[in-house]
């Protein structure tokens, strides 16, 4: 397959040079991989967030007003280091400090826990929250809970930036954060593995016409797979694992987030999201918000990730439903 690129090692700064063309309310700090947003608030607490590439819009799609003040980058699937979220948490810092969502993956963690250790002993203050909305398990450890930041990672993106929108202190986003983190459940399958660019080995393979359940961000394997029948089988799936984490009573208000993991068509995709609305229907649920697009990918990889979160708090549709200058939300 052809990948639309030039150099393989510059592809990152040519894809964020096109975006920053396109969302002038956007810049990149000279010499580091921070995207930030030009219009800031400088009385408003900061967020900071960011990962690896390869899961374009995230996480320069969230920057802008009502949503993240900055993301840094990693090359392909690799967290960015920690000298550079700590360029990014000093940039960002206006004496208020900056608050961080880091997704639950290893060397994420590491990463970004040494950077906050050190610009805390600099003096700015800093505080964090870890996504872990995945609610697939591991076949190989025992069908362990792997607890890994998914597509609904952007949800506390959105909902914690309205919030420092409003005036939250670090304290507020904390306990804000804390509280919807535990509220998010996401859960995805693939009908097609990710490839790096310009390589034709897949991740993992996946015979033509087989779904692997419960796949990742970073072209992991899911914990089964089986042949395709339909879009409803696949919604009657993912509903039974969100039902077994949340175990929902009938008229429970829940945020629904349908994200595609790549190449999926919006054909597909839509047809997807009505088996999948209709099953919560069925089901009793209230949904009074839905989002479906494209969110966090994993480069080429054909698939979609669902997201539930329980409205717990009455305040975080209206900070769901806020406008943002954050271009993919």
């Amino acid at each position: 397959m052809v990948s639309i690129l030039n150099h393989k090692e510059a592809m990152i700064d040519h894809y964020i040079n096109g975006i920053l063309s396109a969302h002038p309310h956007l810049a990149k700090c000279d010499g580091q991989p921070i995207i930030y947003n030009k219009q800031q608030d400088p009385k408003l607490i900061p967020l900071l967030s960011g990962g690896g590439s390869g899961h374009e819009p995230s996480h320069i799609g969230f920057v802008g007003d009502g949503m993240l003040s900055a993301a840094v980058y990693g090359d392909i699937f690799t967290p960015p280091k920690s000298q550079e979220i700590l360029a990014a948490l000093r940039f960002l810092n206006k004496g208020k400090g900056v608050f961080v969502i880091i997704k639950n993956f290893e060397a994420d963690i590491q990463e970004f826990k040494k950077a906050i250790q050190l610009a805390r002993k600099e003096g700015i203050p800093v505080k964090y929250v870890i996504s872990h909305d995945d609610i697939s398990v591991e076949p190989k450890q025992n069908f362990q809970p792997r607890h890994r930041g998914l597509a609904g990672t952007i949800l506390l993106h959105k909902i914690l930036g309205e919030a420092a929108r409003n005036g939250a202190n670090l304290e507020d986003l904390e306990k804000i954060a804390f509280d919807i983190a535990t509220e998010i459940a996401t859960i995805g399958f693939a009908t097609k593995s990710a490839r790096l660019p310009q390589t034709e080995k897949p991740f993992f393979h996946l015979a033509d016409n087989y779904i692997s359940y419960g796949i990742g961000i970073h072209g992991e394997e899911g914990y089964r797979t089986v042949p395709f029948t339909s879009s409803e089988h696949l919604a009657v799936e993912i509903t039974n694992k969100l039902q077994i984490t949340f175990h929902w009573q009938e008229k429970e208000a829940f945020i629904l987030l349908v994200n595609n993991l790549g190449t999926t068509t919006d054909l597909e995709q839509a047809i997807f999201l009505n088996d999948i609305k209709q099953l919560l229907d069925l089901e009793g649920l209230d949904i009074p918000f839905i989002k479906n697009g494209k969110y966090m990918t994993s480069l080429d990889m054909s698939g979609i990730s669902v997201t539930l979160c329980r409205l717990k708090n009455p305040q975080w549709l209206t900070y769901l439903k806020a406008p943002t200058q954050a271009f993919a939300w």
